[in-house]
């Protein structure tokens, strides 16, 4: 990786609120020309997911959803909403621990995190939900060709989304679906500033962009599109599954 001593990152603060059918790319620049935003080679959009989620068409609503005899009784237990419990359900490949209120599973893109993705905030009407989109891969790299159709500029898309984190208190931002760039940075075989060979080392320089993004974006700021400038290393090419660890080398499932 390139030295990196300085990024800019920007928030764009008069983007719509976004329905379905809504062209995230046309919006993005169409605020970014408002304020003035110029475009550079290899800069970073960092869209939240609940935008490409709901461009997509990726809601529902809870008053449509008939609960199972499961989710009705961890709901009566917790005094959860058991149309909440069973779309989660519904939406988990996987149920990696579910008790004391709460739901921690895999979903069928391989992410394991709370819900499997599905949340409430930030979505006009009382019942609706959101889910995650069917390959933020796919919809970071149709986002980004726009982009870079737009602009002539050579850039990179991450959709970013929060997720919870074994040991620690607190939500942080990490990519669940990357263009453009690669999510990984592997220092393996190169040596440290006293020429110990590293043998571990690999940066996930796509969730610390996502992260970095997050402070400007804030759950209730309505600014869900942050650009990096000023970020050269990892080029390339990648997707955000590629941050997902093997289960064969997962001890913690």
């Amino acid at each position: 990786m390139d030295t990196i001593l300085k990024l800019s990152l920007t928030a764009l603060e008069t983007l719509p609120e976004f329905q379905p059918g809504d062209d995230v790319s046309q919006e993005i620049l169409a605020a970014a020309s408002r304020e003035g935003l110029s475009w550079k080679d290899h800069a970073v959009v960092v869209i939240a997911q609940k935008v490409v989620s709901k461009t997509e068409g990726k809601t529902v609503d809870l008053g449509t959803i008939e609960p199972s005899h499961r989710a009705r009784r961890f709901a009566e237990e917790f005094d959860k909403d058991p149309q909440l419990v069973e779309l989660v359900l519904q939406q988990s490949r996987r149920i990696v621990r579910m008790e004391q209120g709460v739901i921690i599973s895999e979903t069928r893109h391989g992410f394991i995190c709370a819900n499997a993705g599905v949340d409430r905030s930030n979505i006009t009407g009382e019942r609706m939900a959101t889910l995650l989109p069917e390959n933020p891969d796919t919809s970071a790299q149709r986002i980004r060709e726009k982009l870079m159709g737009a602009t002539g500029v050579d850039c990179a898309v991450i959709i970013s989304d929060s997720f919870g984190r074994p040991w620690r208190v607190g939500q942080v931002d990490v990519a669940i679906g990357v263009a453009g760039i690669a999510p990984l940075e592997d220092y393996c075989g190169r040596v440290d500033r006293h020429g110990r060979e590293l043998n571990a080392t690999c940066i996930a320089v796509a969730d610390e962009l996502s992260a970095a993004a997050g402070l400007l974006m804030q759950k209730d700021a309505g600014r869900p599109v942050v650009v990096v400038d000023g970020f050269t290393g990892s080029g390339g090419s990648g997707r955000a599954v590629d941050l997902l660890r093997e289960p064969g080398k997962d001890l913690f499932r």
